[in-house]
């Protein structure tokens, strides 16, 4: 038992299983075993469902938070928007005891009870907090030797403003830090801070305008000769990487960047293969970058 229950929400599981097989793996060299929380729902998508009908919202997102409190645990996400939904549901409902109420009155009915005993911690978070830069640097057993274009994503950096985390006043590096743990270079681009475009629903309700930013910020990192880009959402992860084939088959362009999440960059610097991890399962072809892995034109 860690005390951590892996909330994986929807795409990681549906379209990127290798960034929950990363997680589990990494975590468990790291020393801590992540339990899986069973029944989990979609967090809700806190630019969807709280748009339209908040209580629905807080109810099913209070739903994911009592399930990991009946484990004793505290929710792990791996996702900038389950993040968000899951940290904004917990602390509105722990300072209004009002609202809460009303939310358990609901949640009662499908036989769970929101306590608000415990936390919601994101990966990136937790691993710069508890097991911190130099932590993980000394469990480092492969160096990176790439050079790294960072997203932070915005629905990462907004809930951490809010919590008053200490993590974002002045300049935001401790993602960076985290990536610079594994021997691998942060490269500054332009527009690094932009969203992916993706969020609030406009993938699905305007892709092509979407796609537009995401192609700004794929030419910004091509420019700054990047070998891979970092992210630390599923969805930032998706519109990345499925955004650079529908973006070149629409423009006639030929971008082909190869698309991580933390926890997969972390596992290659902790030893594990790029298949264990899942990084040939993108849309974006990673063959190119693997074989250079695996001569270690970018490994130690």
């Amino acid at each position: 038992m860690s005390n951590l229950s892996l909330f994986l929400g929807c795409v990681a599981p549906n379209r990127y299983p290798g960034i929950e097989a990363a997680t589990k793996k990494t975590f468990s060299k790291l020393g801590i075993e992540l339990d899986d929380l069973e029944g989990a729902s979609c967090c809700p998508a806190p630019g969807v469902f709280r748009s339209f009908d908040k209580t629905t919202w807080l109810t099913l997102a209070s739903r994911n938070i009592a399930l990991s409190e009946e484990m004793d645990d505290d929710v792990l996400t791996i996702c900038n928007g389950c993040y968000s939904t899951l940290k904004e549901a917990d602390s509105e409902l722990k300072k209004d005891p009002v609202l809460k109420k009303d939310v358990n009155e609901k949640l009662i009915e499908t036989g769970h009870e929101f306590m608000g005993q415990h936390d919601v911690r994101h990966v990136i978070e937790y691993l710069y907090q508890d097991i911190g830069v130099e932590g993980i640097r000394k469990m480092i057993t492969t160096p990176l030797k790439m050079n790294v274009a960072v997203h932070y994503g915005c629905h990462l950096v907004q809930p951490l403003k809010e919590a008053d985390s200490g993590l974002v006043s002045g300049t935001i590096t401790f993602f960076d830090e985290l990536v610079e743990a594994t021997g691998a270079k942060s490269i500054e681009y332009e527009d690094k801070m932009m969203c992916c475009g993706a969020g609030g629903g406009a993938r699905a309700a305007a892709l092509d305008a979407t796609l537009r930013i995401t192609e700004n910020k794929l030419q910004k990192m091509t420019d700054a000769k990047v070998d891979c880009i970092v992210n630390a959402c599923p969805f930032c992860h998706l519109q990345f990487d499925s955004g650079q084939q529908e973006i070149n088959k629409s423009s006639c362009t030929e971008y082909a960047i190869p698309v991580l999440h933390y926890t997969q960059l972390l596992g290659l610097a902790l030893g594990f293969s790029p298949e264990e991890l899942g990084i040939d399962l993108n849309s974006t072809n990673t063959a190119v970058f693997i074989e250079r892995i695996r001569n270690g034109f970018v490994t130690a």
